[in-house]
């Protein structure tokens, strides 16, 4: 018996609003949004939320920079982050903004929570001052020395080198990114959130029931949760781009206590628009809270995090999923090397479908780094998609155009056995083991292939007496064609979709691939995917380069 549908509740990290979306970025939003269309494709009510993260002294610097109201740049780079999103088949339930009064609100009710709950302090703290900028400095306007390891370059609240955690008056040598001068030391009154307050709560909430991978939960009990939490500094001195903190005129709340808000008040835009309950989907503990984010966000969102939502009654995550970062022929990207790629330049010349491939092909649910190693992305797609999947459908399609397909002959088990891997495929996109998942359709490719090339189907169509033949190889082939499609909808929706048409079957569901079409009439064949041409990827990493 089918189980009830699942009630999921996704989204990615929010891009910042300060620049665009570029190929590490994507990483994220791809891995997500496979995640997402799997579970649709399964049959789970599924919504996916996303919204630009708009506060702090960049955007306030960005816009006096370019002489317009922070809301103009606002606006101008949400469309831009959206249709990078929108070219890549990331496809949101909403995308809201961190800068919206329903996330102004929620930041308000979670604040008197905190308040009410005894978990605010109220002290002195010396920060640094860029005098000749005229603000007090961010931890992002702040690079220097690691206090830990001493690398040297690192931004002023974690180290990229060694995962420290610090503030930036511990750095080393400082310098403000701003205007290079070095920062100086002023007073100001700033708010705290005792995390020690949920210190048992988050050792329970961080070691238990799978709501991280082990990886990361092994690195917050060695790097944090073994000794007292420090106190969070959640609020800014004027002059600062932000929401004022209600009780506290002239101070505004630090962007990372408004940001993952954001997550909740995109949902209530939502919900406002359609007619649903916020409380159905933040505050019902059926349903399942999913956050996709990069290991360089970890700490706020298994620390911070939770404890901001367990003290105003919301659910708490389901699971965090953790993702590494991206290199690029096996070293960090690089404006002056163009593997500094933004989205909007590659898909001026490639494919955006060939990027969701190669990543999935890549992504396990470990917190490892991917490599998109350029002569590998080429090599891997023309071979995998045109060479093996695409070449099903291209082989034996144009044979039997206008025709019902046979009822389905004997394959020597091929399709079953495609069936049969359907649960273990299900398992690993369950799992974000994209590249688990791949691997196994591809092994079906494999097999779907020789049975192709066994069978010659360009040999039997010059003999009529083979006409039958023909048209049961051309079922057979045709049928694995669809069967491997649906199993690569989460990647490729879109090559699933022109697999329905050319069979003029149904819009894809994951049931599909264990039932093989018969006496559907096969469409004319149009062309599915064209190769990578290397000249493109190098054209790509041109247009890239400063």
């Amino acid at each position: 018996m089918a189980s009830e549908p699942r009630q999921i509740l996704v989204t990615s990290a929010l891009p910042y609003v300060n620049g665009h979306i570029h190929l590490g970025h994507l990483v994220e939003y791809l891995q997500t949004d496979i995640w997402v269309r799997f579970q649709r494709l399964r049959g789970n009510d599924v919504r996916f939320f996303c919204a630009d993260d708009t506060h702090g002294t960049a955007t306030m610097i960005r816009a006096r920079d370019e002489g317009i109201e922070p809301d103009v740049l606002l606006a101008q780079m949400s469309e831009a982050h959206q249709e990078d999103f929108r070219a890549f088949g990331v496809e949101f339930d909403h995308f809201g903004s961190t800068h919206a009064e329903s996330n102004r609100d929620l930041v308000n009710e979670i604040w008197a929570a905190l308040r009410a709950g005894g978990h605010v302090v109220e002290r002195d703290v010396t920060q640094l001052f860029d005098p000749e900028a005229g603000v007090f400095l961010a931890d992002r306007f702040v690079k220097g020395e690691c206090p830990r390891c001493g690398k040297d370059d690192q931004y002023g609240d974690n180290c990229d080198n060694c995962g420290a955690t610090y503030t930036p008056d511990e750095l080393g040598n400082p310098k403000s990114t701003l205007s290079g001068s070095t920062p100086e030391n002023r007073t100001a009154k700033h708010l705290f959130v005792r995390l020690s307050d949920f210190q048992d709560f988050l050792d329970d909430w961080t070691q238990s029931d799978d709501h991280v991978q082990p990886e990361i939960a092994n690195w917050l009990k060695g790097s944090f949760l073994s000794e007292p939490l420090r106190d969070w500094d959640i609020s800014r001195p004027a002059p600062y781009f932000g929401f004022e903190i209600p009780d506290a005129p002239g101070h505004y709340f630090y962007v990372w206590v408004d940001a993952p808000i954001g997550y909740i008040s995109a949902t209530k835009d939502w919900c406002d628009e359609v007619g649903e309950s916020l409380d159905h989907w933040w505050r019902n503990p059926d349903c399942e809270i999913h956050h996709f984010i990069g290991k360089d966000i970890a700490y706020f969102h298994t620390l911070f995090w939770p404890a901001m939502l367990q003290s105003a009654g919301f659910e708490l995550p389901r699971k965090v999923h953790i993702h590494g970062f991206l290199t690029v022929n096996g070293e960090k990207m690089s404006k002056s090397k163009g593997t500094f790629i933004n989205a909007r330049v590659y898909r001026e010349h490639l494919s955006p479908d060939f990027l969701r491939y190669f990543y999935a092909s890549k992504l396990s649910s470990a917190v490892q780094d991917i490599d998109l190693n350029l002569e590998e992305f080429t090599a891997k797609v023309n071979s995998d998609l045109v060479g093996k999947v695409v070449n099903l459908a291209s082989r034996t399609a144009r044979f039997v155009e206008g025709k019902a397909l046979a009822p389905y002959p004997d394959d020597g088990g091929l399709f079953e056995a495609g069936d049969a891997a359907g649960e273990e495929i299900a398992a690993d996109y369950e799992a974000c083991d994209y590249s688990k998942a791949i691997r196994t359709v591809m092994a079906l490719a494999d097999k779907a292939n020789e049975y192709v090339e066994a069978k010659a189907p360009w040999v039997l169509r010059k003999d009529p007496d083979k006409a039958d033949e023909l048209l049961e190889v051309c079922t057979v082939s045709l049928n694995l064609f669809r069967q491997i499609t649906v199993y690569l909808a989460p990647v490729l929706p879109g090559l699933a979709q022109k697999a329905s048409a050319l069979l003029n079957a149904e819009t894809p569901r994951w049931e599909d691939a264990a039932t093989p079409l018969v006496g559907n009439t096969v469409a004319k064949f149009e062309h599915l995917m064209r190769r990578v041409d290397p000249a493109r990827v190098e054209a790509i990493v041109e247009a890239s380069q400063e």
